[in-house]
């Protein structure tokens, strides 16, 4: 079950907006994604979306990571 609720970190504790649909004493795991790219104005699962966009390398192709760069830090 995956479950996203919003948090705010104070003094090293994450209070949840929301409490869990989990039972009391269940091990969760967490991904921690800021709200926004300050410099794009995306948030990671739009950069997410992008790079995934991306078509595949073929066998002849070489491998760079140029345009991963670019979507990521919008570097040209």
């Amino acid at each position: 079950m995956s479950q996203t609720v919003s948090a705010v970190y104070e003094n090293g504790t994450l209070i949840l907006d929301e409490p869990l649909a989990v039972p009391e004493g269940v091990k969760v795991e967490i991904f921690v994604l800021s709200p926004k790219d300050e410099r794009q104005g995306k948030t990671p699962a739009e950069l997410l979306a992008e790079i995934a966009a991306l078509p595949m390398e073929g066998r002849t192709d070489r491998f760079s990571s140029i345009d991963h760069d670019k979507i990521l830090y919008g570097k040209k």
